[in-house]
Order: C-alpha cells, then sequence, then structure tokens
C-alpha cells in the first residue's frame, strides 16, 4: 500500500465519509464503512481520526468549502453589483442543483449535531462558517467595488446565511420549478439594494 501523508489521508477519508452519509445517513457511516468506502484499513482510519465526533468536524468544514469554493470563483467584481451578486447566487444554486444530497446531508449533519451529547459545538461551527464566509465575501466586495453597506457587516452576513439556508432547504422538499430564477432574482435585488456608494457616506467635518 502506498503510504500517504496524514493530511492527505484525511481529506481522503473526509470525502469518502461524505459519501458513505450522502448515501447511508449520518448514523450509517461507521467507521467501518468509511474505510472501506475510502478502500483503506481500520488502523488507517483511527491514526487519522481519534474519534467520529473529530470526522464529523472535518465533514461539516469539508462539505461547506465545497459550495464556498465555486461562490468565491464566482464573486470578482463585473459590470454592476446587481451583476456581481447574481453572479455569486447562481453559482451557489447551481451546486444545490447539481449536488442535492450533499446539501441535504448539510442539514442531517445539524440535527445530529444537535441531538447528539457532546457535538452540539460542532452545529455551532457549521453556522459560524456559513456566518464568517459571507462577511468575508462582503469586505471583499466592499473593497474591490468600493461601496458601503447600509446595514453592518455581521448583520448582512448573518441574514444572508439564514436565507440561502432556507431557500436550500424549500428547494430540497419541493423540488424544482421555474419559480426559483423569479427567487433569486428577488433575492439579488433584495441584496444589491442594501450597499451605496462610498460617496453617499458621511466622512465627518
Amino acid at each position: 500500500m502506498v503510504r500517504r501523508p496524514s493530511a492527505e489521508r484525511r481529506r481522503q477519508l473526509t470525502e469518502a465519509a461524505i459519501r458513505v452519509m450522502t448515501r447511508d445517513g449520518v448514523a450509517g457511516a461507521t467507521t467501518r464503512a468509511v474505510a472501506a468506502e475510502a478502500g483503506v484499513s481500520l488502523s488507517v482510519f483511527h491514526y487519522c481520526f481519534d474519534s467520529k465526533q473529530e470526522l464529523v468536524e472535518s465533514v461539516i468544514e469539508t462539505i461547506t468549502s465545497h459550495s464556498v469554493t465555486v461562490v468565491r470563483e464566482a464573486i470578482r467584481p463585473r459590470g454592476t453589483l446587481r451583476e456581481t451578486v447574481a453572479a455569486g447566487f447562481r453559482a451557489y444554486w447551481d451546486h444545490v442543483s447539481a449536488h442535492p444530497g450533499e446539501h441535504m446531508l448539510t442539514y442531517e449533519l445539524t440535527q445530529y449535531a444537535l441531538r447528539r451529547p457532546g457535538f452540539e459545538h460542532l452545529a455551532r461551527r457549521q453556522y459560524e462558517l456559513y456566518r464568517d464566509t459571507y462577511t468575508e465575501l462582503l469586505g471583499q466586495l466592499a473593497r474591490d467595488m468600493d461601496f458601503a453597506l447600509r446595514v453592518p457587516v455581521p448583520v448582512l452576513a448573518r441574514y444572508l446565511a439564514a436565507m440561502t439556508d432556507g431557500l436550500t432547504l424549500n428547494f430540497l422538499v419541493l423540488g424544482d420549478d421555474a419559480a426559483w430564477a423569479e427567487i433569486l432574482d428577488t433575492i439579488t435585488d433584495h441584496v444589491a439594494g442594501l450597499v451605496r456608494d462610498t460617496d453617499e457616506v458621511p466622512h465627518g467635518p
């Protein structure tokens, strides 16, 4: 067997765990099942992860990074702020449409962590990652496109996290239809309306 650095093995096992959890649920992702999916021995699993809690935490961070990465790549200054925001939402929505099972898993991970003593902080970490991502993206856009927000960054970041979370769950429950494009347009208009040019901001006497 080819020996790999521990960090690479952890990534391999984490991605295998995501596939197992998406297919069989979090409860069905035993260490044996994850090791088998990754094509490694149980000893390799236990060398990389001390516990299932540690694995779940790695899964949460990795599965969040999947959608975050596509949004980061899409969020770059375009002709207008609205076009920029629309590109970010569209990239996220395309990921949801292409990987519904993975996004469904995020909700199961939340419930699993909240109901299991000692795992509660993992659910909190999951939603902190959503908030922190929006905070970073908003800050970067404000600098790149020279605008100021009409609301504090922490407020808008949490609002966007809650909005996309609810919208994603609605999609997973109700399925795909033509309404989602109009819903995304409405959200894009709303977000674009929550910013103002920096020349509108008072700079003091």
